[in-house]
């Protein structure tokens, strides 16, 4: 199993800036994809951005040009500048891992952290 912590959410005025971390831990063979993801009130939970363990990264359109996902080895991290009030909501790590050569993919998810912009 893997476990995902996550940290650096907080309070933030727009405009501000804020990097998230979030690492993984457990009995693993490989992570192959982490990504963010972000949950606001009474709205789905949607993509923010991933990165696969080879370095191809993907962002949501609303977050492109704002948002950077960085990857090293087992933890994964979110630069976030130039946020919106729109930004505000709790933040989820999720990585897809296999335990063993020819097993199927495994995904977990962190416990989520909060981000709230607003002045």
């Amino acid at each position: 199993q893997v476990q995902l912590v996550e940290s650096g959410g907080g309070l933030v005025q727009p405009g501000g800036s804020l990097r998230l971390s979030c690492a993984a831990s457990g009995s693993f063979f490989s992570i192959n994809v982490m990504g963010w993801y972000r949950q606001a009130p009474g709205k789905q939970r949607e993509l923010v951005a991933r990165i696969a363990s080879g370095g191809i990264t993907n962002y949501a359109d609303s977050v492109k040009g704002r948002f950077t996902i960085s990857r090293a080895k087992n933890t994964v991290y979110l630069q976030m500048n130039s946020l919106k009030p729109e930004d505000t909501a709790i933040y989820y790590c999720n990585a897809d891992w296999r335990k063993a050569i020819g097993l199927p993919t495994m995904s977990s998810w962190g416990q989520g952290t909060q981000v709230t912009v607003s002045s």
